[in-house]
C-alpha cells in the first residue's frame, strides 16, 4: 500500500469505530469479542475507570497504554494528545493542568473530532479544544507545547519520521513527550504486515522496537526512557487467517512478539 492509501484505509476505520457508541459495548463491532467483522482484535490498554479525569463516554477502549502516568504533566502545562480519538486522554490530562492549563487534541478524522466535542459540550471546561489535523504536518506553531501525548496512534502514520520532527517541532524547549505505542520484536511475516485491517488494528503499521528508539534519537531528542512494556497477545484465530500453522509455530519458536511500550524523551 502507498501511504496515501494507508491513511485512507486508517481513517475509514476509525470513521467507523467513532460512529459506534463503544468498543467496549459487547454489540459493537470491537467489542468484548476482540475482534471486528473477524478481521481485528481491540488491544485495549491499561484500565481507566480510576484515573482521575477519566471520562467513561470518551473511552472507545483503543489505547494500548496510560502515558499521561509517566508524562510528568504539571498545572499550568499546554499539553498536546495526538490522534485524541474521542478525547479519553485529554480530559484525564485537563484533570492535571487544572484551569490555568490547557489541552489541544489533533485528530485527522472528522467523526472523532465531532465526538470529542460532543463529550466536551458536556462539560464546563473551557481550555480544551479539539483540532482537525495531520500528524505529519500540524497546524500549530514551533515551540507551543509543554507535553505531548499519544496512545497508540504513532505507528498508523505511514511516516514516522515526519511525526515525530513535528513534535519536536512544536514542543518548547525543555518540553518532553510520553508515548505509548506498539512496537515488534522480530519480523512479522509480509501477509500479515500487508493485511490492512491489521494495519488499522495496530500491528503491521509498528516498526521495530530498537528501530523506534533510534529514530526518536536521530530527531534530536534525548532523556530517551521505557517506563512500562508489555507483551500484547495476539489470538491464533486472529494469524491463522494471514499465515498457516506451520507458519505460526515457527513464529513463535522465534520469539517473534509484538509490545506495548510507554515511552518518553525530552526536547532539550
Amino acid at each position: 500500500m502507498k501511504e496515501k492509501d494507508l491513511k485512507l484505509v486508517v481513517k475509514e476505520k476509525y470513521g467507523k469505530i467513532a460512529s459506534q457508541s463503544s468498543l467496549l459495548n459487547p454489540s459493537s463491532c470491537c467489542g468484548t469479542s476482540g475482534c471486528c467483522d473477524d478481521l481485528e482484535f481491540s488491544m485495549i490498554g491499561d484500565e481507566y475507570a480510576l484515573v482521575p479525569g477519566h471520562n467513561p463516554d470518551a473511552d472507545l477502549g483503543l489505547g494500548c497504554g496510560l502515558p499521561t502516568e509517566y508524562a510528568s504533566i504539571n498545572q499550568g502545562d499546554s499539553v498536546l494528545d495526538l490522534g485524541s480519538g474521542a478525547g479519553n486522554d485529554c480530559f484525564v490530562a485537563r484533570s492535571i493542568v487544572g484551569e490555568n492549563g490547557k489541552v489541544t487534541g489533533l485528530d485527522f478524522t472528522d467523526e472523532m473530532i465531532q465526538k470529542a466535542k460532543l463529550n466536551l459540550a458536556k462539560t464546563k471546561f473551557t481550555n480544551i479544544e479539539f483540532v482537525l489535523g495531520d500528524i505529519e504536518n500540524m497546524p500549530f506553531l514551533e515551540n507551543t507545547f509543554d507535553v505531548v501525548i499519544s496512545n497508540c496512534v504513532l505507528n498508523l502514520v505511514p511516516d514516522k519520521v515526519k511525526a515525530f520532527s513535528e513534535i519536536y517541532r512544536v514542543l518548547k524547549p525543555g518540553g518532553h513527550f510520553c508515548i505509548s505505542d506498539v512496537v515488534l520484536s522480530g519480523k512479522l511475516l509480509e501477509a500479515v504486515r500487508q493485511a490492512a485491517e491489521m494495519y488499522a488494528g495496530c500491528v503491521a503499521g509498528a516498526s521495530q522496537k530498537p528501530d523506534y528508539l533510534k529514530l526518536i534519537q536521530k530527531t534530536g531528542f534525548s532523556q530517551i526512557k521505557i517506563h512500562k512494556e508489555k507483551l500484547i497477545s495476539v489470538p491464533d484465530n486472529i494469524l491463522l487467517k494471514y499465515i498457516s500453522t506451520e507458519e505460526l509455530n515457527d513464529l513463535k519458536s522465534k520469539g517473534t512478539g509484538i509490545f506495548s511500550i510507554t515511552v518518553s524523551a525530552a526536547k532539550l
